[in-house]
């Protein structure tokens, strides 16, 4: 069954958007699609069986508006969260993503590419 998300991307910020538990749905989103870019939190969404739920992968397909402009500037890092928005689109990587050992894999080649940008590689 697909669940589609209807409602459209928050604009950014304004003073009078209406706020939950002191945050407004900009920041919200923007901290929760943040924290995609751990691939443990991956790991444990996986184990906590969120992305088996049409709901919720109707919710993580609704956040790619997170690519574009003007929403893509607030990004910490921009590089691991949309990558791991995009694979979190396949199913076959929702599956995936439980086993631990593919959590380490994208840890360890997201610190490599930390260090080679660094470095100006």
């Amino acid at each position: 069954m697909d669940v589609k998300m209807e409602q459209s991307p928050p604009s950014v910020p304004e003073d009078e958007e209406p706020k939950y538990g002191g945050y407004s749905r900009f920041e919200i989103e923007l901290e929760f699609v943040q924290s995609l870019a751990n691939p443990f939190y991956l790991n444990h969404l996986a184990s906590q069986k969120m992305l088996d739920e049409p709901a919720f992968v109707a919710y993580l397909s609704y956040l790619r508006y997170w690519a574009r402009p003007p929403y893509v500037k607030y990004l910490n890092y921009p590089g691991p969260t949309l990558k791991h928005l995009e694979l979190l689109q396949e199913a076959r990587f929702r599956q995936d993503i439980i086993s631990p050992d593919l959590a380490q894999t994208l840890a360890a080649e997201g610190a490599k590419a930390a260090v080679d940008w660094h470095r100006g590689d």
